[in-house]
């Protein structure tokens, strides 16, 4: 499968009084978290929760900010998670594309909705054996 991208919305969802932000994001599934650039953080104002490790592709631990509370919409669907602050361009990785309900269509490099629930996102409350 070749590279995908997506446009999305960020916020910070506790100062809706400052702007959002459209992104074009690199969509990474075997990536865990929203990842963004110092600027996009110090734009919306996150707060700093914690400091993190994280592995990056080549195998270099390095600790990096983590930051909340970004809201991502995307395909008229939200999330409210937190995200790591490195780089030079925004990730999303594969909590916020669960939690949305997204997938990605190999075939077409694209994002979609979920196409078993189209009109809301699907969760999962507890495993089924």
């Amino acid at each position: 499968m070749g590279i995908v991208y997506a446009d999305i919305r960020l916020a910070n969802d506790a100062r809706t009084d400052l702007e959002e932000i459209n992104a074009n994001a690199l969509i990474d599934t075997d990536a865990l978290h929203l990842c963004i650039p110092e600027h996009v953080a110090l734009q919306l104002q996150l707060k700093t929760l914690e400091m993190r490790e994280v592995i990056l592709a080549d195998g270099q631990s390095r600790q990096v900010r983590y930051v909340s509370p970004v809201r991502i919409e995307m395909l008229n669907r939200h999330c409210v998670t937190g995200a790591l602050v490195f780089g030079d361009q925004v990730l999303m990785g594969a909590i916020p594309m669960e939690d949305m309900d997204l997938v990605i269509e190999p075939a077409r490099l694209k994002v979609t909705v979920n196409p078993k629930a189209p009109n809301i996102p699907l969760s999962l409350a507890k495993g089924s054996k």
